[in-house]
């Protein structure tokens, strides 16, 4: 019996060893690893200097995320010219002072910010092969899935509160326009379609004419957000939630990007098409994960410093 079931007990306790080991390692350290991203875009017009764009998404802070609060509140040494949060703050109803506690030395900047469907409701444990599933089967969050039910609600109130009077302009089916060093930066941004909460008819037209810039801002990189985007002109929309895929495979990369979205495209600088257009779209990897899920692998937590400079 040793002779015949020996090798075989020995593949499974090393298989099993090493899935340990990726857990331990994606858990406890890549997971807390925080990078900074650096991305250079050319959507300025000629003669306008460089602008520094300081991107950050998918927070989802959870109390007690001591090494994520300091991290982010050492980005404010960045010195950027303004900042865009594309949401996902929360993933703990306790969570939103030590959010503000966190982003307070960048509220210091001017600021714009989109919510994620995590600012509205807390989290729930599921299975995270569901996300594959979904994927094949074309649906995501309640785009094809039935609606939320049971769900707990997050004081987002209290984050819309802070950033409003810190200066922040809250972009939800909204547009708004920052003065920058002289110059009128124009943002048009959505609700999050992740949960059909986008209305892009409220906001349609295109850029803002006479603004020097003009940027587009969404949480979710769904395709009929992109597409509307591009058709009416946006140089460069930013975008988070997809985690960069989260658990990925090295050499492969991402699995899933929770939205429809390609894979191609789950995080940093692409391209998007659409009525003869084209867009540059950042999609930020973000620096946090679900409560539930606190894993990352070969994806590590992220923000972004994207400096503008002039189109060719």
């Amino acid at each position: 019996m040793r002779a015949r079931f020996g090798a075989p007990l020995k593949i499974t306790a090393g298989i099993a060893a090493v899935g340990a080991a990726g857990l331990a390692y994606a858990a406890g350290f890549e997971a807390r690893s925080f990078r900074l991203r650096r991305i250079t875009v050319p959507v300025l017009q000629q003669g306008m200097r460089p602008l520094r764009v300081l991107q950050v998404s998918d927070i989802h802070m959870v109390s007690g995320q001591q090494k994520k609060r300091r991290w982010l509140q050492s980005l404010a040494g960045l010195r950027p010219d303004f900042v865009v949060n594309t949401g996902d703050n929360l993933s703990d109803p306790e969570g939103v002072p030590e959010v503000l506690d966190a982003l307070g030395p960048l509220m210091e900047f001017p600021g714009v910010y989109v919510f994620g469907s995590n600012d509205y409701y807390g989290p729930k444990l599921r299975n995270p092969a569901r996300y594959l599933i979904e994927k094949a089967q074309g649906r995501h969050g309640l785009n094809g899935n039935a609606p939320a039910v049971d769900v707990v609600h997050n004081p987002w109130e209290g984050l819309r509160e802070a950033f409003d009077a810190a200066g922040w302009l809250g972009l939800s089916n909204a547009r708004g326009t920052l003065k920058i060093d002289g110059y009128e930066i124009a943002f048009t941004g959505l609700d999050d379609p992740h949960i059909k909460r986008d209305r892009y008819e409220r906001v349609a037209g295109g850029p803002e004419s006479g603004a020097d810039l003009s940027l587009a801002v969404v949480h979710a990189p769904y395709l009929r957000t992109l597409d509307a985007f591009t058709a009416d002109g946006y140089p460069l929309i930013l975008a988070g939630h997809t985690h960069g895929g989260q658990l990925c495979l090295p050499f492969y990369g991402a699995f899933v990007t929770n939205c429809d979205l390609d894979t191609d495209r789950v995080k940093g600088l692409s391209t998007h098409r659409a009525a003869g257009n084209r867009s540059y779209l950042h999609v930020s990897a973000g620096c946090g994960t679900n409560r539930y899920t606190p894993v990352r692998f070969a994806c590590p937590p992220e923000a972004t410093l994207l400096t503008l400079t002039a189109r060719d």
